[in-house]
């Protein structure tokens, strides 16, 4: 019966986590929704800790902040032509990052390498 509610919680987890990479890919059409996804990462964040989903949240995450910050260096820079690079190369590094994350959700892999420890 345990490895039944694991599966489930798993499969719960996993629909969260996709659920959160579709918010952010829909921000892109909407303009609102990555607010309603980093508000759902940090809600569940405890939920995932110790599993493969843990790294996703990491990842999607670093993607917002970093992606608000380069976004708004972009917008502030606009009027001096070097803005409208930057917020192109933000909007390219977001799509990135968001199909990047969402393959290896789909193939059950974690974002990060799992570091190899030595063996004795």
């Amino acid at each position: 019966m345990e490895d039944s509610t694991e599966e489930e919680r798993e499969r719960s987890l996993k629909t969260i986590t996709t659920i959160i990479y579709a918010l952010y890919a829909a921000f892109f059409l909407t303009g609102i929704t990555a607010i309603v996804a980093i508000i759902m990462n940090y809600v569940k964040k405890d939920d995932v800790v110790g599993t493969l989903f843990e790294s996703h949240f990491r990842w999607q995450i670093r993607t917002f902040w970093f992606g608000l910050l380069w976004g708004a260096l972009g917008a502030i820079t606009v009027w001096i032509v070097i803005g409208g690079a930057v917020l192109v190369a933000d909007g390219i590094w977001i799509i990135y990052r968001i199909v990047k994350g969402w393959m290896n959700l789909c193939e059950n892999k974690p974002m990060y390498a799992v570091p190899v420890t030595a063996s004795s």
